[in-house]
C-alpha cells in the first residue's frame, strides 16, 4: 500500500472520481496550467483538458455561483479557493443558494467546495483563518475537515458523490507534512462518522484536522506520565457524530475539546454542549477546550503565530489540570 502525502492523497481522489464520473469538473484560480497556488490540482489539465480543470476568474463569487448552477444542470463541480479566507466573497451563492436549494425546491445541489485553512505557516492574517464555523452553522451543508492522507482521499470522494453541498477543509500545514498508507482501490470516508485515533480510558481528548497530530503527541507525553488518553477524531464537523462523542466521554469521564479557531464561539463549544446536554452524568470533571487565542487576526511573525495557536504545551496544560480534578 503506498504511503502518500496528504496533499497527494487528495489529489488521487480528485483524479479517481473525474476518471470515473465524467460529470466532475474542477474549477479555481490558477488550478489549470500552475497546477494550484499549493500545486494540489498539477498534471490533472494535461490528463482532461481545459473544459474539466477550467482556470477561473479572479472571482470567487463568480465561479461559485457558476458552480451552483452547473450541479443545477446535473455536473458535480469540485471549486477549489485558493485560501478558506476568500471564500467570504462568495457567501451568497453558497449560503442562499446552495444550502437552501434542497429544502426550498426540493433541488439537489452536488457542489463540493474545497477549502485550504489554518495557520502554522506564516500566512498572516488574512491566509490562515479556520473558518469551519461560518459554514457548520449553516444548515443544508455538510462540513469535513480530514486529518489523514487516508481520510483525505475518503472523505473527498465522498464529498463529490454527495448529493449535497459538502464543504471540504483541509489544512496547508498537513499539505507535505503527513503521510500516511492510502489504498490504491476505490474507497469512501463515510461523512458524519469520527474515529478513535487513539484508544485510552482516563480522559478523552476530542479534535480534528491539524490538531489532531497536536493531540497525538500530547497523549504520548501524558502516557509517559501515567495518563492514558484516548484521542477522538471528529472527521466532520457538520452533521455532528455524537454518539462517538458520548461514547468517548463514558468511558473515560473527562473531555478536553481542542481546536484552531479562536476559543470562544468555535466549534468545541458545540462538542461541549453535546456532551454536558446529553452526557453529563457520565463526567468526572468539567469540560475543558483549547484553542487559538482569541485575536482578531492570525499573526504574521513566527513566534507571535506560535503562541497564537494551540500547541502542546497547551493541550498538556489544560489535559493536567483535568487529570487532577
Amino acid at each position: 500500500m503506498p504511503r502518500l502525502l496528504y496533499l497527494e492523497a487528495i489529489r488521487r481522489a480528485l483524479r479517481e472520481e473525474m476518471r470515473r464520473d465524467p460529470s466532475v469538473f474542477l474549477i479555481g484560480e490558477d488550478i489549470g496550467v500552475y497546477g494550484g497556488a499549493f500545486k494540489v490540482t498539477a498534471g490533472l489539465v494535461e490528463e482532461f483538458g481545459e473544459e474539466r480543470v477550467i482556470d477561473s476568474p479572479l472571482s470567487e463569487a463568480g465561479y461559485t455561483g457558476a458552480c451552483a448552477g452547473a450541479a443545477f444542470m446535473g455536473l458535480r463541480p469540485v471549486c477549489e479557493f485558493q485560501f478558506a479566507d476568500f471564500s467570504s466573497v462568495a457567501f451568497d451563492a453558497i449560503i442562499n443558494i446552495m444550502a437552501k436549494s434542497y429544502w426550498r425546491w426540493g433541488a439537489p445541489c452536488p457542489v463540493t467546495l474545497r477549502m485550504p485553512y489554518g495557520g502554522g505557516f506564516s500566512g498572516g492574517p488574512f491566509h490562515s483563518q479556520c473558518p469551519e464555523t461560518w459554514y457548520a452553522q449553516q444548515n443544508g451543508l455538510k462540513v469535513v475537515a480530514p486529518a489523514t492522507p487516508y481520510d483525505a482521499k475518503g472523505l473527498l470522494k465522498a464529498a463529490i458523490r454527495d448529493d449535497d453541498p459538502v464543504v471540504y477543509f483541509e489544512h496547508k500545514f498537513l499539505y507535505r507534512r503527513i503521510r500516511g498508507e492510502v489504498p490504491d482501490d476505490d474507497y469512501t470516508v463515510p461523512i458524519g462518522k469520527a474515529r478513535v485515533a487513539r484508544e485510552g480510558g482516563d480522559l478523552s481528548l476530542i479534535t480534528y484536522g491539524a490538531t489532531l497530530h497536536t493531540c497525538l503527541e500530547a497523549a504520548e507525553t501524558l502516557a509517559a506520565e501515567g495518563v492514558d488518553a484516548e484521542v477522538l477524531d471528529l472527521r466532520t464537523l457538520k452533521p455532528l457524530d455524537r454518539s462517538a462523542i458520548l461514547a468517548t466521554v463514558e468511558k473515560t469521564g473527562k473531555a478536553v475539546v481542542v481546536y484552531e479557531p479562536p476559543l470562544t464561539m468555535g466549534p468545541g463549544a458545540e462538542v461541549a454542549s453535546v456532551i454536558a446536554e446529553d452526557g453529563f452524568e457520565y463526567l468526572d470533571g468539567p469540560v475543558m477546550r483549547v484553542g487559538a487565542k482569541d485575536s482578531p487576526g492570525v499573526p504574521f511573525a513566527p513566534p507571535l503565530e506560535r503562541f497564537y495557536l494551540p500547541g502542546v504545551d497547551d493541550v498538556l496544560a489544560a489535559c493536567r489540570k483535568l487529570a487532577a480534578y
